[in-house]
């Protein structure tokens, strides 16, 4: 079994920053693409940002030069620094992984618990 444990999440001010993790362990062979993403009271999940194994990255338009994602492949784990923080950032976010497990050729999707990152002032 893989479990991916999350941190980092809380409240803080419009403009202000947060840095989320998410730490992976269990069977792992090795890990494709790590994600975040958040769901927002009454909409549905959405993409917030994506690295491969290899480091490229995409981001949701909405968090373009605000959201770094970035990863330590050594400590299988996957960070989210977020800077210049919205009320419409709210949400829970959610740490996704594309685990490879020993003694298996295909990757499987894992979720986090859930992350809750509040924007209020």
């Amino acid at each position: 079994q893989v479990q991916l444990v999350e941190s980092g999440g809380g409240l803080v001010q419009p403009g202000g920053s947060l840095r989320l993790s998410c730490a992976a362990s269990g069977s792992i062979f090795s890990i494709n693409t790590m994600s975040w993403y958040r769901q927002a009271p009454g909409k549905q999940r959405e993409l917030v940002a994506a690295i491969t194994s290899g480091g490229s990255t995409n981001y949701a338009d909405s968090v373009k030069g605000r959201f770094t994602i970035s990863r330590d492949n050594a400590k299988n784990a996957v960070y989210l620094q977020m800077s210049s923080l919205k009320p419409e950032d709210t949400a829970i976010y959610y740490c996704n992984a594309k685990v490879i497990q020993h003694g298996s050729w295909a990757p499987r999707d894992y979720w986090g618990q859930g992350t809750q990152v509040t924007v209020s002032s």
